[in-house]
């Protein structure tokens, strides 16, 4: 393990407000990544939304599959602000962030400012996909670059 505390070196949360597209992406291919790089022990990964949809969206599950990464048997949850406090990144898909971000989250937020798949045809999904892929695995080797924090 990289340090004694048992938690990872690194928190992550992706998260938008309906939880049904973008971050449910984002946290699949942060899974898949993190058991690439064989790094469980380092990255921490929350998704959840502020107000979630009652299933991953349709286009979503269909866009992934031909990845096989199946998002079929995943729902929407909603996003504590525990849960926030305890990561010390949050990323969001391109909805506000003041509105998924509490006013006591002090940590660093990005905004990954993607569309929203909901309602496109799959060729766009496929576009917002590929983006969503791509930022994650570069996020992946910026954080797993740096020295983990002596505690």
């Amino acid at each position: 393990m990289s340090n004694h505390s048992g938690r990872p070196d690194h928190r992550i949360a992706f998260v938008c407000v309906q939880n049904a597209g973008r971050s449910q992406m984002a946290a699949a291919f942060a899974e898949r990544e993190r058991e690439r790089r064989d790094a469980g022990d380092r990255i921490g990964i929350v998704t959840g939304g502020t107000r979630p949809a009652d299933r991953v969206h349709g286009v979503v599950v269909e866009a992934m599959s031909e990845l096989e990464i199946d998002l079929g048997d995943r729902t929407p949850r909603e996003v504590t602000p525990e849960e926030l406090g305890a990561v010390d990144l949050v990323v969001t898909m391109g909805c506000s962030a003041s509105d998924v971000c509490p006013a006591t989250w002090n940590g660093e937020s990005r905004d990954w400012g993607l569309d929203d798949p909901h309602e496109r045809p799959i060729e766009e999904v496929r576009e917002i996909r590929d983006e969503i892929e791509g930022r994650v695995v570069a996020l992946f080797d910026e954080l797993l670059s740096e020295p983990a924090d002596a505690e």
